[in-house]
């Protein structure tokens, strides 16, 4: 499949970049790494006029420990820097094991965080040919007014499917966005809509430009376990990040989100906050399990059925927390 025809364009800095955006903000796609955007384009899902290529901004590009123990990432920076760095592997595991799942070597030196962040929703119906999706009568998230997934809804249910943003959830972490009006800070846990098709809160004329790692979620034990068709290369059907504080044989603090089985990215705020002063055991475990199952919503966005993808959440989160206790 061929690309359709667009301008490609350079800023040489943020300002620039914005500036862009605003000026095109009806018909313009922004280029990070290119790993999701250029398949799309290649299936027709985006025709932009413009492309804006961020790749010569080496301003968003590493990984900045900060006074205070803050950790900032540019939203450039590539899921194998992250991966590799020994910064963020002895300090925030959780999302090392994260960035390493993603895809295939090759394409996590080409994918940026910033994009895993701001990952297109997908399923079954969306993202596929032109062909097959004008064969099925387009959707509401493309060209239709009907969601395949839950058909008698109103709401588009296309999962979002990045791998780091449930690690991230983990670490309280923040993003900075970029627009005309200066840059400001949210919690990541607030740039979801849970809306399949307009799945953040980034206006047309806003850039994501970093992410801040907060110091007080430095040194948590992490870990990642996600269940996709083929290990080598695919999206998840089902993620689970843990992170873990102990003291004195007690969990000091806990947190679980997970991923690909909802519109957004979710926080399973009660099964973290039940570990919490008690030793965890296969009962504690299989409890917080239990909640996270009960949290998903997958229904059928890909070829696994929801049920079984409820069920690996239960088990990712029961195998994730015990390996969390016993670190």
């Amino acid at each position: 499949m061929s690309l359709p025809q667009f301008r490609l364009l350079r800023p040489r800095g943020i300002d620039e970049a914005v500036a862009c955006l605003s000026k095109h903000a009806s018909n313009i796609r922004v280029l990070a790494g290119g790993t999701d955007l250029i398949p799309s384009m290649r299936q027709k899902l985006f025709e932009p006029e413009y492309v804006l290529d961020l790749r010569g901004l080496a301003e968003l590009r590493g990984i900045r420990p900060q006074a205070g123990g803050v950790v900032e990432i540019g939203a450039l920076t590539t899921l194998s820097a992250i991966e590799k760095s020994p910064c963020l592997r002895q300090h925030f595991p959780v999302l090392t094991e994260a960035a390493a799942t993603v895809a295939s070597p090759v394409l996590r030196n080409m994918g940026t965080l910033g994009g895993n962040i701001c990952l297109d929703t997908r399923c079954l119906w969306y993202n596929q040919s032109l062909t097959w999706r004008k064969g099925c009568g387009f959707c509401i998230k493309k060209d239709g007014d009907l969601c395949h997934v839950a058909p008698g809804g109103t709401k588009c249910w296309a999962a979002f499917s990045g791998d780091t943003p449930p690690a991230l959830l983990c670490l309280n972490a923040e993003i900075e966005i970029a627009s005309p009006n200066g840059s400001r800070r949210m919690p990541l846990r607030e740039f979801y809509t849970g809306d399949g098709e307009n799945y953040r809160k980034l206006r047309a004329n806003e850039l994501v430009t970093r992410v801040l790692l907060p110091a007080e979620s430095a040194d948590y034990r992490g870990l990642y376990r996600k269940l996709r068709v083929r290990g080598s290369i695919d999206y998840p059907l089902a993620g689970v990040a843990v992170v873990m504080k102990r003291s004195n044989g007690h969990v000091a603090d806990a947190r679980i989100a997970m991923t690909a089985v909802n519109p957004a990215p979710i926080l399973v705020q009660r099964a973290g906050e039940m570990l919490i002063g008690r030793v965890v055991d296969e009962v504690l475990a299989e409890a917080a399990g239990d909640i996270a199952a009960r949290t998903a919503k997958p229904l059928t966005t890909s070829a696994l059925t929801p049920e079984y993808r409820r069920e690996m959440i239960r088990v990712f989160t029961k195998r994730a927390v015990l390996a969390a206790a016993s670190n």
